[in-house]
């Protein structure tokens, strides 16, 4: 059967029969605030806030860390802490305790007894457990994407909603250990209900300067698209780190002495120790502006022996009080309570509208390198969610749900989640933790791909053994490479638009062509691998061509199918569709072009200029790289680039003037193939139709035998005119404006000139002038900067010969070969339709939710049926009746609880003015657009476990008394039918949609 189907699988899911709780949470018990001890008016309130630090991962993996294993490296283990904690806590009901990195909690949960649950159910209700934070782990702020934050908390939030209700929520955003801030951080925390958050680490110099006029704490505009109810949040800056002062950490990690408070020991010390620790709470205090201070007592993996804290804290308490009670009020407490105390202060706020990146904590180290350490394994966490994506809807869609699709769904969840944690994704960890980060993720792979390839089989009469192809990147797929095949590839779109893309597949040689459905011929194109690509060391596989076709149109959220067959039969293979090779002549420029745009090399085979319609400018391209420093770091001067730290040696080294260069043209593809040597080659290419321009760079081993840390960037130039401004994208979605050597919030004197202007680019940087824009969309985060006028870079791979002496314990020795893509777009700010900026947007949104390709070797099919009967019998399905608008995105659509209800986003990818039709509010009918069944939707906050008109947010006054200087315009909106919904730009609307009736059937 051909054609497409709209399949209404939605009401067809099997619920299982012990349903978890729905998941918003449900009705409000006396919790969270209501638990909260109030500040006493005339005194300095100590807020003693109990904690530990559990990285989801670093110098230990996962589980070592969990279990305690390989303490020789690290003295951690996280069941150890939970047992303790919750023992020390039931013995007396005065003490509290915060706990943040819910990948653990889950995990000892499951091993608990249903006594001990029932204890620990009692500890949340109390408040005396309380949950901060609540996200599958701490995740980076720098190297991550909007979306897997969002998947990563809905994650952790859905397991605190559905096994504490209520009281599991978390109030505060807790992100103390991530090096450096980001905004839109501020607004996803905001709108995802949160009052408030806290974090540690900041600019050495914005930190002094926010001390001296006491405003480490104030309201952040996490929006300049948003509304401050939507985006705005009250953001504290913690005194001391987040340790204990100093002399008081009293931890199986620690030696300063305990509370002796025998008046007959020799070593009595009460008196000294209490004058000591309110000292230090007036010091941090007059840095503040209420009576209110927070004092974190906990560490990395502290809390082992909680009973070494407790009762050196009660202690602490007791006699502190007995002793100062007339100035002091010290207490057990939470981050919640000490934001209820801000807010019951009523006093005004200072304001914020950047963001808190690059983070310095000397004059000489800059956590800018860890924004590209591992290209790699970035790469491998964003191909991850891609496939996340494809996942969660197709699993929400399968007409039958077998009992092991919420377990592998869960396990891919669960591994980009990790990804997400601030020593994962950054790259900041020991090899052998980053070894089992790819490992926890491939085993995930496979186990949704089970899931994939099971829901796509009940689509046709035969089970095929579809398989993912995950070493793409190095033109290598195992399933296509056998010779004499016929292949079937069958696309997943998961955006909720149609979509044509160009595919590559890698092939052992040049005899195939590409049909769809129907038997009728797809164009495309056989293109040879590049010999850089070929000599790969560790790349197994025989292909030595790419066959690159463009799909047939495949319906939103929905399948489609294409078929790579064999042919010995040259003459039956038009000569059209293989590449041409053109070695150009020394000494002669060359070009390659496409109806929208023609590039231009000089004779060294370097791009040297850029044509598009009626403009035309010199444009060029080249590698450089900077020598890491390797210094000893016993002082600041002398730190070393390493994992975290950037720091050029003062030195910058084009990587060479002159490539060796082979062309490649066709119908659809023009390419040229540079080698710039030994371990630097790239593929620059223009696609029929696109207006944008492909450098697919491949960079690795890089050689370290001269003694030598190297830093590589790829450098574009123009002769655009920005004065020292550039603009990089706050976690791929809204653009922050950088100003060379220059901070919003301080005067700042910058050291490293390199390192002190390098910004994190998730998945664009651009620089403009009144006439021209240049865009680089990337597709990994990288750091990148525009150093000099009209220049662009970002650095692709660094592989450092020291440790940066962060707590790594070992130097960033990446020995891997690393491809990656950047998308360039070069022409005229104005004056074009649609205007380049809109085109950036849309592309950008496709990188991260791109059409997923499964691939199926059919020939033993092909021995009962012809292949005919195989293509009759294939669907191509869409679940969706209706498009959606091209400037909204379908950002999630999956299961919840594997009943009938399902978790919608939809956002509007467009900022306020950035283009003329696509910046507008835009209308969204869902009775179109899941016109093949009947449902009810009720709208929730943005991480889906709160109803959004049951949440009210603490209000915090601004000194400004909203007096802002953000771009926000006010949206009236019109009281539609809750089915016809409205998004303003940069706005995501998340909604429980709950199936009621199959009006098809």
């Amino acid at each position: 059967m051909r054609g497409i189907v709209i399949f209404s699988c939605l009401l067809l899911i099997v619920a299982f029969a012990e349903a978890k709780p729905s998941f918003p949470w449900p009705s409000r018990k006396k919790c969270g605030y209501d638990r909260c001890t109030d500040a006493v008016p005339d005194k300095l309130n100590v807020h003693i806030v109990a904690h530990t630090h559990d990285d989801v991962g670093w110098l230990k993996t996962v589980d070592q860390y969990y279990y305690g294993h390989r303490n020789t490296i690290q003295k951690a283990g996280v069941q150890y802490i939970l047992d303790s904690v919750v023992t020390e806590l039931l013995r007396d009901k005065n003490r509290r305790f915060i706990y943040v990195e819910s990948a653990f909690f889950s995990k000892w949960w499951d091993e608990q007894t249903e006594e001990m649950k029932k204890d620990v159910k009692k500890l949340v209700d109390e408040g005396r457990l309380e949950f901060i934070g609540g996200a599958w782990s701490m995740n980076d702020e720098a190297a991550v994407h909007y979306h897997s934050v969002i998947d990563q908390f809905s994650l952790g939030l859905k397991f605190l909603n559905d096994t504490f209700g209520e009281c599991g929520r978390p109030h505060i955003g807790w992100q103390i250990d991530p090096f450096g801030h980001s905004r839109e951080q501020a607004s996803m925390f905001a709108q995802m209900g949160y009052d408030g958050m806290f974090f540690a680490r900041l600019d050495y110099q914005d930190k002094g300067n926010r001390m001296r006029t006491k405003t480490p704490e104030m309201i952040w505009h996490g929006s300049e698209n948003l509304s401050p109810d939507q985006s705005d949040i009250l953001t504290g800056v913690l005194y001391n780190h987040y340790s204990p002062p100093p002399g008081f950490c009293w931890d199986l990690l620690c030696n300063d002495d305990p509370i002796i408070d025998d008046p007959h020991s020799f070593d009595y010390n009460v008196p000294e120790k209490m004058k000591a620790f309110v000292d230090f709470a007036k010091k941090a205090a007059s840095n503040y502006r209420t009576n209110n201070i927070l004092i974190t007592m906990g560490d990395d993996f502290s809390y082992q022996d909680a009973s070494m804290w407790f009762k050196n804290i009660d202690k602490l308490l007791t006699y502190a009080n007995d002793l100062y009670g007339d100035e002091v009020n010290i207490f057990y407490s939470t981050p919640t309570c000490y934001l209820k105390a801000l807010h019951d202060a009523n006093i005004t706020w200072p304001e914020k509208s950047d963001d808190f990146f690059p983070y310095a904590n000397d004059p000489y180290t800059y956590w800018t390198g860890y924004y590209t350490s591992r290209p790699t394994q970035k790469r491998y966490e964003r191909v991850g969610n891609q496939f996340l994506q494809v996942c969660k809807q197709v699993t929400a869609i399968a007409p039958s749900q077998e009992p092991e699709y919420e377990e592998n769904l869960k396990e891919l969840q669960s591994a980009i989640g990790v990804m997400q944690h601030h020593d994962a994704i950054t790259g900041t960890e020991k090899q052998h933790v980053a070894d089992d980060y790819a490992r926890m993720l491939h085993q995930a792979f496979e186990a949704c791909e089970s899931n994939v390839r099971n829901v796509f089989n009940t689509f046709n009469d035969d089970a095929l053994n579809y398989e993912n192809c995950l070493h793409l990147n190095v033109s290598a797929c195992e399933v296509t490479e056998a010779s004499e095949a016929v292949y079937l590839v069958t696309l997943y779109n998961p955006t909720g638009q149609p979509k044509q893309e160009f595919v590559r597949v890698p092939m052992s040689n040049d005899k195939y062509f590409v049909v769809d459905v129907a038997n009728d011929p797809l164009e495309y194109q056989i293109v040879p691998i590049p010999e850089s690509v070929l000599n790969i060391k560790g790349r197994n596989s025989s292909a030595t061509h790419e066959i690159v076709f463009r799909t047939p149109e495949i319906p939103p959220m929905g399948v489609g199918h294409a078929f790579l067959i064999f042919n010995d039969n040259d003459a039956a293979i038009p000569d059209l569709n293989k590449y041409y090779w053109k070695k150009p002549a020394s000494g002669e420029g060359f070009s390659i072009k496409n109806e929208f745009v023609e590039l231009k090399f000089d004779s060294n085979g370097l791009v040297s200029h850029l044509e598009s319609g009626d403009f035309s400018e010199s444009f060029a391209q080249n590698f450089v790289w900077y020598e890491g420093a390797n210094g000893d770091n016993r002082e600041f001067k002398n730190r070393s680039s390493g994992a975290y730290i950037f720091r050029p040696n003062n030195t910058e080294r084009l990587l060479t003037q002159r490539v060796k260069v082979e062309v490649v043209e066709g119908p659809l593809v023009q390419e040229v193939h540079q080698i710039f040597n030994d371990w630097v080659s790239q593929v620059i290419r223009v696609y029929r139709g696109q207006s944008h321009v492909e450098f697919e760079w491949l960079a690795g081993p890089i050689p370290f035998e001269d003694g030598l840390g190297k830093e590589l960037v790829s450098r574009f130039y123009t002769k655009i005119k920005n004065d020292g401004v550039f603009y990089t994208d706050s976690n791929g979605r809204e653009m922050l404006k950088r100003v060379r050597d220059h901070r919003d919030t301080w005067n700042v004197e910058i050291y490293e000139k390199e390192a002190g202007n390098y910004y994190p680019v998730t998945s664009k940087i651009a620089i403009e002038d009144e006439k021209h824009r240049l865009a680089v969309l990337n597709d990994r985060a990288q750091g990148g900067s525009s150093l000099f006028d009209g220049v662009v870079e970002l650095m692709v791979h660094r592989r450092l010969l020291r440790d940066d002496a962060f707590g790594v314990g070992e130097a960033l020795n990446e020995t891997t070969v690393a491809r990656g893509r950047h998308y360039v777009f070069f022409g005229p700010k104005k004056g074009q339709e649609p205007s380049q900026v809109a085109r950036e947007r849309l592309l950008q949104s496709d990188l991260i939710t791109s059409v997923w390709p499964m691939f199926a070797d059919i020939r033993p099919l092909l021995q009962e049926k012809s292949l005919a009967e195989i293509q009759a019998q294939l669907n191509e399905v869409s679940f969706m009746a209706n498009s959606l608008p091209d400037n909204v995105k379908l950002l999630t659509f999956e299961p919840l609880n594997f009943n009938d209800t399902f978790l919608l986003r939809l956002e509007h990818i467009f900022e306020f003015g950035e283009d003329p039709w696509y910046s507008k509010p835009v209308e969204v009918n869902l009775l179109e657009v899941f016109d093949q069944f009947e449902f009810t939707i009720r709208e929730t906050t943005l991480d889906g476990n709160q109803w959004l008109d049951e949440t009210v947010r603490l209000k915090f006054n601004a000194d400004s008394q909203g007096v802002q200087s953000k771009r926000f315009q006010k949206i009236e909106k019109a009281n539609y039918d809750n089915y016809v919904i409205m998004l303003t730009p940069m706005e995501i609307r998340t909604f429980v949609m709950t199936v009621t009736n199959n009006t098809m059937v």
